[in-house]
């Protein structure tokens, strides 16, 4: 496998796993959206089939990583060579800033319409552009589009469930012979990957909204941080940490756990 290979391939699949899994939770929150309070089950299953087109798009150029923390288990396992590891980790990043952008772009004109909202706009007073600029919270009313952010947040917890949700993704890709030898599960496992994503989502989901992918969580992030959106409030650069080590870790453990267990 070439450096573009995986260049192409993860940039590509990142991107429109982002645009499809930003893209149901900017249907679910904004305003004018057709989807608008759909709930949690609909972005559950948008998140899955995400997963499942960017997967196809880059099973065959770069074997479809399309997540840190899965690139980091396939390297402990094996599968994957440590001097690719940069080269899918930037791909990846860039990937996930692009799918933001793209997830921006098409809802153009309901995040205008969101955030110059009067209701919304009194329920996050004290946003970036409003009276009390000091008071400012720390998330921002459309950042749950662009990233995750805790029901209670507790660190210690947070990490934890991030990494619990990391390593039932990663194991399960792992045992499904996805370690780029060829003797894999193919397209199939590409699909029941999907379904995984869907099962964590609607069973460990709710403390955290489940990153398990560090770059599913800051390449929007950073996104959010630049684009113009008025009134959108902070990043919560504070809590961004969580969804990046959180995630690694637990790749990281599914790696050795395979190892140990199943190899």
């Amino acid at each position: 496998m070439s450096s573009s290979d995986i260049f192409i391939g993860e940039t590509i699949g990142t991107a429109v796993l982002i645009l499809l899994g930003g893209g149901v939770c900017a249907a679910v929150t904004l305003k004018h959206s057709k989807a608008r309070d759909a709930g949690w089950v609909a972005i559950t299953f948008g998140w899955g089939f995400a997963v499942l087109t960017g997967a196809y798009l880059a099973g065959g150029v770069s074997g479809a990583h399309l997540n840190p923390a899965v690139t980091i288990g396939l390297a402990i396992e094996g599968g994957t060579a440590w001097g690719d590891v940069p080269l899918y980790l930037a791909s990846e990043l860039l990937g996930a800033m692009i799918g933001a952008v793209l997830v921006w772009l098409t809802y153009y004109g309901q995040f205008r319409a969101h955030l110059t909202d009067p209701e919304v706009l009194r329920t996050h007073s004290g946003e970036e552009g409003m009276v009390d600029q000091s008071a400012a919270p720390k998330a921002g009313p459309v950042l749950g589009v662009f990233s995750t952010g805790p029901e209670i947040r507790n660190a210690a917890q947070n990490v934890l469930t991030e990494v619990i949700a990391t390593v039932v993704l990663v194991l399960a890709i792992l045992t499904q012979g996805l370690n780029a030898d060829g003797d894999g599960l193919g397209t199939l496992g590409a699909l029941i990957t999907s379904l995984v994503v869907v099962g964590i989502g609607l069973s460990l989901g709710g403390p955290t909204g489940y990153a398990i992918n560090p770059v599913r969580d800051l390449g929007p992030r950073i996104v959010h941080a630049l684009l113009p959106l008025p009134n959108k409030g902070g990043s919560d650069w504070g809590y961004a940490w969580v969804p990046v080590v959180g995630p690694l870790i637990g790749g990281a453990l599914a790696g050795g756990l395979y190892n140990l267990a199943f190899a």
